[in-house]
């Protein structure tokens, strides 16, 4: 019997125990790993009997301390067979605190670490407490390969073996299938110091474990962070690589340390890096600085892995970072062992500053359905219920989206591995549904059968609940009892390894085999046990937004927390939960309606994009209809998705979420990393209408699966993969499936850079498709837009060859096509390319080619093929390099053209723009013509038909020299209809409008001709008004001579549609043209210009000739009176002329004298309006017309007392004046008294109006005066207020009866006895008006007493309003005896109003 074993007291009981051992040893070494995870199992023990290495290993467990002696015990009794009476004996003895005696413990514990860990482990000497021994180079080589050799077997004998837990297949720990491994490139320089691991994802094949170090690059350091959400296996890549190495398969490495930021954390003072690598990992056998020095020299050959970066980032304290956190930092920049490699995964989120900028991110993405597969295949190899698990994992897609979590996967596989034996095949569907029933099933599967450890669950839940309030993952054995340690071991619950917080100290911790099983063993804790009310577990019902990962130190440790409580809250989980709670399903009950309750509450609130995620986590795994559809319909018509990680089993959650929605959706992931196999998930849902992929991130991979999941989903009606770098074939994979998107409108492909053979492509995919109405490339814009047709989505899968179907060809007949390729760098013979294309195509609406390089043969290729295209609107080729000779054969290749209605080319704005009419109808027959005739002569000018075109060739640098060939390539298209012809902007001068006044002729008929901005002179200018007389379509000349402004224009009306040869056969064509010619006159405008009498002269002259009738307009600054005179003189040489008009053109006070004296001098004037000497007309009568009255205009021209003597002499010489208009002049009291004496010798027969002349009652009252002198006046108005008009009505012949009307004239009483006597003098008057003349009663009266008339009917108004009460027997009493004075008979009425 070993001392061990005597000093127990208990002979026979620990004979038992050892032969109990003797016949498991494998589940013995297993139970070492566990509770020993450090120690050596050395194959020298082997040679001893069995029994002797029973009682050896069970000397290490005693040694270890009560904890783990009765932990061991505890894992005894339940998963061997032990006799119940020896159980009883064990827990009894051994399995407490009084089976251990103080000799013992001190004994254990006073063992040197040599004789606890024999073998590899040595007594520790710190590195630098000794002092360096010279040794020769050979010794420190030889001490060095030692070291790492040791450190090599080290790893083989951690990775030997991997002893499955009770229960468990033996695969359970061997499978390993690589997950989607992406790099990713990002740059780490952000003002924060810190940077976010989800940039973007080159495109490419899968990265590789051997590819995770570039082992070619040996300058600076080389940091490479993994990322990965939990689960994704960044712990378990870590321990492969490790494993690799101790293989021999990173050769490139000497040396690997691996190392756990959750283990480092523990370390509170700063280390060194020897002391990282010796004291936190393994030692050397001897001289430390030796094998140090050694790695140091080769740091290029030493790889150091960091698992959990995202736990080291714990607030900084005033100090700085922690002693970790600074030591990782000088490794990774180099400042400590320069050169080596530095790995560390993380999730994503905030990462420490300290990274280099040229750190290489890799992102990990899970399992895709190969994978899946494989992972499967592997777990269940060999054993008969693998082709059931395929079976299951191919018809359940809720599990299938699952697995591409590798945990989840794991743990999907370990529950099929105990459900398929005793269910029948498809149960799986209802038995893992969620991730929470995928947990519930495991633990079951983990239990043994028929026996479920409620209290055990429910305590270990409770210190997994603690360890999450409080950022623990690590527990110690006084952290959970020995019980519980033992239930965890035996369920794989728990994990067990070596922490070392320094030389000599180490001790076993134990942590739960995944966070998230922490998490969902918190949450059975919570729903299960009575210690937690529902009040409670509602605060833990709370959704985290991915987007505080951004900024948060550390990341949560309860990230699935409430997605479990969730899941648990399902009607399905009640029986289990009510199991763990003893049988209280009331509470349970309660709970989960509590949980729900906080959910639909969230489900109504307005949500970023992230916690939304989470929400459609929660609401997925409570399995609840009633909530899913409040969320569903709760969400708004756009939901967006910003800047955060995406995974499949995310959309796949929101898609199952989304199906419970009746109204349309539209999803937009801008910045969202997605995984390659994440598109599947969208396969099906019928609400998404818009989905946007902006800036995804997404790679070659998931636009393959996207292009096979995008036919599926036939409801889309916008798509967008915008800034997502896609090669020059996805983008053409993608743009397949368009003819299998009945319902799409939009395609947006911008920003993702293809070359110009692609974009061909593309184009004739848009030809072809005949669902595309327009594609529009600019530079980095690439957008299809579509417009679904008539048949349905069951017509089109009947119909699937789209190309070859009749209905496509009539689509194409019938659809009009939009194609936009600017600034492409299209060249000629993309241009040929192009064309051929085209003429298979529908008919085009649009076509732009703006901004390539055509040149002048591709811009003429496609002006000749413009006919054949069928364009409908507009062909832009600007900005293509077209020179002014390439305007030349641009011109002629389009002059057959029929529809084209514009041609509008500058070179020095790059414009070359086609524009088109619709085509014209066939020509009918000569009897419907006829008819057409007819009925042409019947209707007014306006309402002629217009057929023109427009040819603009501006600011193209033309020369004179141009101008012959210009004019040849524009011969045909005179004779295509009316031509508008502008060459402003040119170089043409003098020189070229005089040669081009010589062509013009055998152009045809214009409709306009724009000469503006040439450089012409004004004798230049003054040569084309020659025009007139040799173009017979020119019908209006406007010139503005200091602007530069000079266009020549036909008449508005189709006036010339027969001298274009459309209709020669006809005489009524002819006759109506004469017709026409006679009655249109013909207009110069000549504005901004010197009018110098040897101008006007000249001017003159070239108009002598010109066919009328003629209206000549012109407008200048200020005009002489020479040059006045000279033009008036000029106008009897221009009988022609039926309008002269001269506005906003300064004149002389001459120039009223110099106009008036024309109405006499030129008898075909017949009116002269001359506006405050700035606007001046004259009209003319024609040949034809007899002469007749004229009239005279003078307003505003200042003309005052001085002026009227010598303007009534100038009046008196005409025979006739109808009208003489002299108001708004200066002419006052004094002027008016003047012109009323002149007032005999002037020939007025109609109105002369003397209004706003500043006159008084002077004037009113010496026009009384007056009126006996004046015979032929019938009437005159005076009105003195605000209406200031002074009329005077004249008649040809003497009038008998006169009509005087005075209103407002404030006559005062000393003004009544001068009326009277006017009144008197006045025979000829019958008619007298007063109107708010200011008199009063007595003055009337006196009025009516002074006025002593002859015989005869006199009548008097008086219209005023007086205020005080008139006496009318007074009045009548002084019109009596007026009537008996006189014996006259009279008549007297008085109007009040």
């Amino acid at each position: 019997m070993d001392p061990v074993g005597l000093q127990l007291g208990n002979k026979n009981l620990w004979s038992c125990l050892v032969r109990l051992l003797t016949k498991d040893p494998e589940w013995l070494n297993a139970k070492m790993k566990f509770f020993l995870p450090n120690t050596d199992l050395d194959s020298r023990n082997e040679t001893l009997d069995p029994e002797q290495r029973v009682i050896l290993q069970l000397n290490k467990l005693h040694v270890q301390g009560s904890d783990t002696w009765q932990s061991f015990i505890h894992c005894v009794c339940m998963q061997l067979e032990v006799p119940l009476d020896l159980e009883v004996l064990l827990l009894s003895t051994f399995g407490c605190d009084d089976a251990f005696t103080s000799q013992l413990g001190a004994e254990g514990k006073s063992q040197p670490e040599s004789q606890l860990h024999h073998g590899l482990k040595r007594p520790h000497q710190s590195c630098g407490s000794s002092p360096r021994r010279k040794q020769c180079k050979k010794q420190q080589l030889e001490l060095a390969k030692k070291y790492l050799q040791l450190l090599r077997t080290s790893a083989q004998q951690r990775y030997r073996s991997q002893i499955p837990g009770s229960g468990q297949p033996h695969a359970f720990h061997q499978v390993y299938v690589p997950p989607i491994l992406r790099r990713a490139t990002a740059s780490l320089d952000t003002p924060e110091g810190a940077i976010m691991g989800d940039l973007k994802v080159e495109d490419g094949a899968d990265v590789s474990i051997s590819d995770l170090f570039n082992t070619r690059v040996n300058k600076g350091p080389r940091v490479t962070v993994l990322l990965g959400k939990a689960g994704m296996g960044k712990t378990t890549l870590a321990h492969r690589l490790c494993q690799k190495w101790a293989e021999g398969h990173l050769n490139c490495f000497q040396a690997l340390f691996l190392f756990e930021f959750r283990q480092l954390n523990l370390i509170t003072r700063f280390l060194t890096p020897s002391e990282l690598l010796f004291d936190l990992y393994l030692s050397p056998e001897s001289d430390h600085d030796t094998v140090f020095q050694y790695l140091e020299k080769n740091a290029d050959q030493v790889l150091l892995i960091f698992d959990g970066l995202d736990e080291a980032l714990q607030p900084m304290g005033p100090d700085g970072p922690g002693p970790v956190l600074t030591l990782f930092s000088h490794l990774c920049n180099g400042t400590l062992l320069p050169g080596c490699r530095v790995m560390a995964t993380s999730r994503p989120g905030k990462l420490p500053a300290c990274l280099p900028a040229e750190a290489a991110m890799v992102h990990m993405l899970g399992f895709d359905g190969p994978r899946v597969e494989e992972y499967v295949n592997h777990f269940f190899s060999a054993q008969p219920s693998r082709e059931g698990a395929l079976v299951e994992l191919q018809t359940n897609g809720r599990l299938r989206s699952l697995c591409a979590v590798p945990a989840l996967c794991q743990v999907a596989c370990l529950c099929l591995h105990h459900l398929l034996p005793d269910h029948a095949p498809g149960q799986s569907v209802a038995l893992l549904p969620t991730m929470t029933q995928l947990y519930m099933q495991m633990v079951l599967a983990l239990s043994p059968p028929g026996h479920l450890p409620t209290s055990s669950l429910l305590d270990l839940g409770e210190v997994a609940l603690r360890g999450l309030e409080t950022g623990k993952v690590i527990f110690y054995a006084k952290d959970i009892a020995p019980p519980l340690i033992a239930f965890g071991a035996t369920h794989s619950l728990l994990t067990s390894f070596c922490v070392r917080t320094g030389p000599g100290h180490q001790q076993t911790g134990y942590a739960f085999t995944h966070l998230s099983l922490q998490e969902f063993l918190a949450a059975l804790h919570l729903m299960a046990s009575p210690k937690v009310n529902k009040d409670t577990l509602t605060q833990y019902v709370t959704l985290h937004s991915r987007w505080v990962q951004r900024t948060k130190a550390r990341l949560g440790l309860s990230d699935h927390l409430p997605t479990f409580l969730a899941g648990l809250a399902s009607c399905t989980c009640r029986p289990f939960l009510s199991h763990l709670a003893q049988g209280n399903e009331d509470c349970v009950g309660a709970k989960q309606a509590a949980v729900v309750q906080v959910l639909k509450k969230l489900a109504t609130r307005k949500l970023t994009g992230p916690k939304v995620v989470e929400l459609c986590h929660c609401v997925d795994e409570t399995q609840e209809p009633e909530l899913a559809s409040l969320t569903a319909q709760s969400l708004p018509y756009q939901l967006p998705f910003h800047n955060f990680p995406l995974t499949c089993t995310d959309l796949a959650t929101l898609t199952n979420i989304l199906e419970h929605r009746e109204a349309p959706i539209h999803l937009d992931f801008d910045g969202c990393p997605l995984e390659p196999h994440c598109p599947e998930a969208l396969v099906g849902c019928g609400q998404i209408e818009n989905l946007r992929l902006a800036g995804s991130k997404i790679t070659a991979r998931g636009i393959s699966h996207l292009v096979k999941a995008l036919p599926l989903c036939p409801q889309l009606k916008e798509v967008s993969f915008r800034d997502n770098q896609l090669s020059d074939q996805v983008v053409l994979n993608i743009v397949e499936v368009l003819p299998h998107l009945p319902r799409l409108r939009k395609l947006d492909l911008s920003n993702n850079s293809i070359c110009v053979s692609t974009l061909l492509c593309l184009a004739r995919v848009a030809v072809t498709c005949p669902t595309v109405r327009m594609l529009q490339a600019r530079e980095a814009d690439l957008i299809f837009l579509l417009s679904p047709p008539t048949e349905t989505t069951a017509e089109l899968q009947r119909a699937p060859d789209l190309q070859e179907s009749d209905g496509q060809r009539k689509g194409a007949q019938s659809r009009s096509l939009t194609l936009r390729l600017q600034k492409c760098q299209l060249q000629v013979h993309d241009a040929e390319a192009l064309i051929a294309l085209l003429q298979e195509g529908p008919h085009l609406e649009e076509v732009d080619l703006s901004g390539n390089q055509l040149e002048d043969e591709g811009c003429r290729l496609m002006a000749e093929a413009a006919s054949q295209l069928h364009i409908a609107r507009k062909l832009d080729l600007s900005d293509n390099g077209l020179s002014v000779a390439g305007v030349h054969c641009v011109l002629r290749a389009v002059s057959a053209c029929w529809t084209l209605a514009e041609l509008h080319i500058s070179l020095q704005h790059k414009t070359v723009i086609f524009m088109f009419a619709q085509e014209p109808e066939e020509q009918k027959g000569s009897q419907e013509r006829a008819a057409f005739l007819d009925s042409l002569m019947l209707q007014m000018p306006s309402e002629l038909p217009l057929s023109s075109r427009r040819m603009r060739l501006t600011h193209c640098g033309l020369q004179a020299k141009h101008l012959e060939q210009l004019c040849k390539a524009l011969g045909g298209s005179c004779h295509l209809g009316h031509l508008h012809l502008d060459f402003s902007g040119n170089a043409l001068g003098d020189e070229g409008a005089a040669r081009l006044a010589q062509l013009l002729p055998g152009l045809g008929a214009l409709q306009s001709l724009n000469l503006s901005e040439n450089g012409l002179s004004l004798d230049a200018v003054l040569g084309l008004v020659q025009c007139f007389s040799t173009l017979q379509w020119l019908f209006r000349l406007d010139i503005s001579f200091e602007s530069q402004h000079i266009l020549l224009r036909g008449d508005k009306t189709s006036r010339d549609m027969w001298a274009t040869g459309s209709l020669p056969d006809f005489p009524a064509a002819a006759e109506f043209l004469g017709f026409r010619q006679r009655c249109i006159p013909r207009s110069l405008c000549l504005s901004e210009c010197p009018l110098e009498p040897p101008s006007l002269t000249r001017l003159c002259a070239t108009l002598k000739d010109c066919p009328g009738p003629l209206e000549l307009q012109l407008s200048c600054e200020f005009l002489s009176d020479q040059s006045l005179e000279t033009l008036l003189d000029c106008l009897p040489q221009l009988p022609q002329l039926s309008l002269l008009q001269l506005s906003q053109t300064g004149l002389s006070p001459k120039s009223p004298f110099l106009l008036a004296n024309t109405l006499s001098l030129c008898p075909r004037v017949k009116k002269v309006d001359l506006r405050s000497l700035h606007h001046a007309t004259l009209h003319f009568r024609s040949n034809q017309e007899e002469e007749g009255v004229c009239c005279g205009r003078f307003t505003g021209c200042s003309l005052s007392q001085e002026h009227i003597e010598s303007f009534c002499w100038l009046l008196s010489k005409c025979k006739d004046l109808s009208q003489v208009d002299l108001s708004a002049n200066l002419l006052g009291d004094s002027g008016l008294r003047c012109l009323l004496e002149c007032l005999p010798q002037v020939p007025i027969s109609g109105l002369l109006d003397l209004s706003h002349n500043s006159v008084s009652q002077e004037s009113a009252l010496y026009l009384v005066e007056t009126l006996p002198s004046c015979p032929r006046v019938r009437e005159a108005s005076v009105n003195l207020g605000s209406e200031q008009s002074f009329r005077i009505h004249f008649s040809r012949e003497d009038q008998a009866g006169k009509t005087l009307r005075l209103s407002e004239c404030s006559f005062r009483p000393e003004h009544v006895s001068r009326l009277a006597t006017g009144l008197s003098q006045s025979l000829q008057l019958t008619e007298l008006t007063l109107t708010q003349c200011c008199l009063g009663q007595k003055q009337l009266a006196i009025l009516l007493s002074l006025v002593g008339r002859p015989a005869g009917l006199f009548s008097l108004r008086d219209s005023t309003r007086h205020t005080e009460k008139l006496s009318f027997p007074r009045l009548e009493a002084c019109a009596l005896g007026f009537k008996k004075e006189r014996k006259k008979e009279r008549r007297f009425q008085r109007i009040l109003n």
